[in-house]
């Protein structure tokens, strides 16, 4: 395994993978879980040689404390991925190799997708992902890139983002890994408690329930039955709940036929902030 924390070694490595081999590329903040493992699980499968970056990113954070506080252990994570397979290249680079002396984000304009459930609640979010996934793309041009459902909106973001830079890179989309008790799988949940990670659990369950619903009820009654089950719960607050189409991330008001639709949350267990979607049907 290969561990690079610049990007001029990074191409050397890379130089004799390019033109006639596959390049896979799982970028990752980190503090890894299962969850990350079957992206890669699923890049190595799909490429010859998968790239893993590892990087905090500054700029897609809207709470400095989020960010200093967000876990980092970059051993285990190299010890993590080394168990999965020896072959894969780790880029771990500092700020100044991604960022140099000025770290800043593009402004992107990503049709409204921005503005959706998570952009309403972190401003310029999602300028930040576009922006460090357009250095590294630009990097590591790898020919295909994987990505967690979990992050579904963000998902669908990177997707515009590759059309908007007319980058040549497939985007692969990976179904959301989850606990045996149903909460899914997150860096985030290092930082909860066991008993938080027990009442956590009510958040996949209410998805669930709300899929069950779906079919019989109208989404102002979903929206209702969510609000009341968090509101009966004094260990997490429901920050929002929305049913949204899954092709534009709008709020749905009534169903439409031929229409795909997906259920998104976001919850604070303590100051700790979890999302978690499902599809509908």
């Amino acid at each position: 395994m290969g561990i690079y924390t610049n990007r001029e070694s990074l191409l050397a490595s890379l130089l004799p993978w390019r033109n006639s081999k596959k390049i896979g590329f799982v970028p990752t903040m980190g503090a890894l879980h299962q969850g990350h493992l079957t992206l890669v699980d699923k890049a190595v499968k799909e490429n010859d040689c998968v790239v893993v970056s590892i990087f905090v990113n500054p700029t897609q954070f809207n709470n400095s404390e989020d960010l200093e506080k967000y876990p980092r252990n970059l051993d285990a994570d190299v010890a993590l991925l080394n168990s999965l397979h020896k072959n894969i290249i780790v880029y771990a680079p500092e700020i100044s190799d991604i960022y140099g002396d000025k770290i800043t984000a593009t402004a992107y304009d990503f049709l409204g997708l921005e503005h959706e459930m998570e952009g309403k609640h972190r401003e310029g979010h999602f300028n930040g992902v576009g922006t460090i996934l357009n250095i590294l793309f630009r990097i590591i041009k790898p020919d295909n890139a994987y990505f967690g459902e979990k992050d579904f909106q963000q998902l669908q973001i990177v997707k515009k983002l590759v059309e908007i830079e007319n980058l040549p890179v497939s985007i692969v989309g990976v179904p959301i890994v989850r606990e045996e008790s149903g909460l899914a799988m997150s860096s985030r949940n290092n930082r909860l408690t066991e008993k938080q990670q027990k009442e956590a659990v009510l958040i996949s369950k209410t998805l669930k329930e709300v899929k069950e619903q779906f079919s019989s009820h109208t989404i102002s009654e979903l929206n209702r039955f969510v609000k009341e089950t968090f509101e009966k719960n004094d260990q997490l607050a429901l920050e929002y709940f929305e049913i949204a189409n899954e092709k534009t991330l709008k709020t749905a008001v009534e169903k439409s036929k031929n229409e795909k639709y997906r259920a998104f949350i976001a919850v604070f267990s303590g100051e700790i902030r979890l999302i978690d979607n499902m599809a509908l049907n």
